[in-house]
């Protein structure tokens, strides 16, 4: 999707970050529906002339899980499959998403809730994102707006753009933002179970499961930053990008506005692999009734193993494109 398609269907905040209440907001465009729908509840993303994603806008998934839009299989330009859906170890991971364990109680990361005192406790507090229609359709992106909802009222309306773009012969960009409105008609504040009170648990946001190597004798995951390397020493820390790199393949996250690049990387290599960025790392993130808060985060998906030469030329290049 070229720039002056997404600037007229994001609007004020799409990318730029969180706007106060009560600030305009351009009309919503009218919709345009092109190649790539399919008649499952998903989309084909495309790049380079393939099919680099898929984009699931009416997931099939149990209450429990937190039903969300996500993306999975998403791939290199190579062929190779670089998220998991639904893995033994954590069934409400969903290859690609925007998930939050906690919007003011409501959790909509799906699984169980951490509690203060008490640990990871099942409750019935899982929401719903809801797909409410399109803004724009096309083989190389979206946009769409969505409704965050807990038994029957509606929290959070959130416009998203999905996209994709060509950086190489073998990489590709994978551009995500997301801009929460609160409607609920109060203050709303989204925590995480580090901000009740388990240490280095701040997830919540952005969120990427890759895959874990199935082959005996694999070099393991990797990651690393432009100045420090290994899970304890960038896990909790800001980095204007971090690479994820398993055997055949290499992630590289930058977040693309100044209020996502302000948030901590969530690091995981040694239980499983995954990475995303943090709305509420100590903290709780407050947003008054009617603001809006927006993060964009452009990945980079490549093939092979790079180094932190070329990964680091890969996330200039994605973020300045």
């Amino acid at each position: 999707m070229s720039d002056s398609r997404l600037r007229g269907v994001n609007g004020a905040g799409g990318a730029n970050g969180p706007i106060g209440p009560g600030a305009a907001r351009p009309p919503a465009p009218r919709a345009r529906v092109r190649d790539g729908r399919r008649g499952d509840g998903a989309t084909d993303l495309r790049c380079a002339g393939r099919v680099v994603a898929t984009y699931v806008h009416r997931p099939r998934v149990p209450a429990a899980l937190s039903p969300r839009p996500y993306l999975h299989p998403v791939r290199t330009l190579g062929g190779v499959t670089v998220t998991e859906l639904r893995p033994a170890d954590h069934a409400h991971h969903l290859g690609v998403s925007v998930a939050v364990p906690d919007v003011s109680g409501a959790n909509f990361w799906g699984g169980r809730t951490y509690v203060r005192g008490r640990g990871p406790v099942e409750l019935d507090n899982h929401g719903t994102q809801e797909h409410t229609g399109w803004l724009l359709r096309d083989p190389d992106g979206c946009v769409e707006e969505l409704s965050w909802r807990r038994a029957g009222r509606e929290l959070l309306r959130e416009r998203r753009t999905v996209s994709a773009l060509a950086l190489s012969r073998d990489a590709w960009a994978l551009d995500v933002t997301s801009a929460l409105t609160n409607v609920s008609g109060g203050e709303l504040s989204f925590g995480s179970p580090a901000t009740h009170g388990r240490e280095g648990a701040g997830y919540g946001g952005f969120f990427w499961r890759a895959p874990a190597s199935a082959e005996p004798g694999a070099p393991a995951v990797e990651v690393f930053t432009e100045g420090a390397s290994g899970e304890g020493t960038v896990h909790g820390r800001r980095a204007r990008w971090l690479a994820l790199a398993g055997r055949e393949w290499t992630l590289i996250f930058a977040g693309a506005n100044e209020e996502t690049r302000r948030d901590p990387w969530f690091v995981r290599t040694a239980d499983y692999p995954g990475v995303g960025s943090s709305l509420a790392w100590r903290e709780r993130l407050p947003l008054p009734a009617d603001g809006t808060v927006a993060r964009r985060i452009v990945t980079v998906v490549a093939d092979g193993r790079l180094d932190r030469a070329a990964a680091g030329a890969l996330a200039r290049k994605a973020v300045s494109s």
